[in-house]
């Protein structure tokens, strides 16, 4: 890494590690060509990065597996009844209509869609959403702010039709957001509702929740470019999209097991390890 060389650098490109050899005297002279051509054989890209979390949570594979075995319709070894449902729910926070300040002009041959880069802010939305997981129905409402009171009025909105009113157990996956956070957010929900059971994720696992999916592909076709004239118009955009979604939403092909689960924390564990010897 390049804080190790002691240069003020972030990462190292093909100039700055042909300067590296040269002075550590491992090659009187070589080539950028040489270098980026051993590179390119070796498959080592030093100049790009990946994002990556190591699991923190101590309890990572069994939160996390628990929330796979939901999806595999099992809970705590047994099969799921009929009448037992599993929602994912969270919230897209800070959606931000951008009235442009000259409109967007449409694609033509050899030139891609123009978007304006100068643009006026007019306010933002908080948009929370619950999918049935497996039946493929979507809930959503638009919120001025995140919270616990209006993550209770989505939840209400489900848990007040059928047929998760009558249903034997209806189980809520969510991560460890502020407004469903740990022990106080189970005592108020499972409380309010006796057949709701509120299932956290492990920390840092939003990737295993499936609703974030639905908000993956909100945001490709509604929200980039994310160009409305007025908070409304994009708040009406957001729900015609979810009442369009829901017509032709099938589940999702949720192939990540636990089996899978137990190789990628193998594989993780496996890196945390060599770590240390690396440095």
């Amino acid at each position: 890494m390049p804080v190790r060389l002691g240069l003020p650098l972030s990462r190292l490109h093909v100039p700055d590690i042909r300067a590296e050899v040269i002075r550590r005297g491992l090659v009187a002279a070589v080539s950028d060509t040489t270098i980026w051509r051993w590179l390119s054989e070796d498959a080592i890209k030093p100049w790009t990065h990946r994002s990556w979390i190591f699991p923190r949570d101590p309890d990572f594979e069994p939160k996390a597996g628990r929330v796979l075995d939901l999806y595999a319709r099992s809970f705590e070894g047994r099969p799921l009844r009929n009448d037992e449902y599993v929602l994912s729910a969270d919230e897209k926070t800070s959606i931000q209509p951008r009235i442009r300040r000259h409109p967007s002009l449409p694609p033509a041959p050899g030139r891609a869609m123009r978007v304006e880069f100068e643009y006026e802010r007019a306010g933002a939305l908080q948009y929370l959403a619950a999918w049935d997981v497996h039946r493929a129905r979507l809930f959503g409402r638009l919120e001025p702010h995140t919270g616990k009171e209006p993550f209770e009025r989505l939840v209400a909105e489900v848990m007040g039709s059928e047929p998760y009113c009558s249903a034997r157990r209806v189980f809520w996956i969510v991560d460890n957001g502020p407004s469903h956070r740990g022990r106080p957010a189970i005592r108020r929900l499972e409380g309010a509702y006796r057949n709701l059971r509120l299932i956290h994720l492990p920390i840092h696992a939003s990737w295993l929740n499936q609703v974030e999916i639905y908000f993956s592909v909100l945001t490709r076709k509604v929200l980039t470019p994310p160009d409305a004239a007025s908070l409304d118009e994009l708040a009406a955009r957001i729900l015609a999209f979810q009442a369009d979604y829901e017509l032709l939403a099938q589940p999702f092909e949720w192939k990540f097991t636990r089996a899978n689960l137990a190789k990628l924390l193998e594989h993780v564990a496996a890196r945390s390890l060599a770590l240390p010897e690396a440095a």
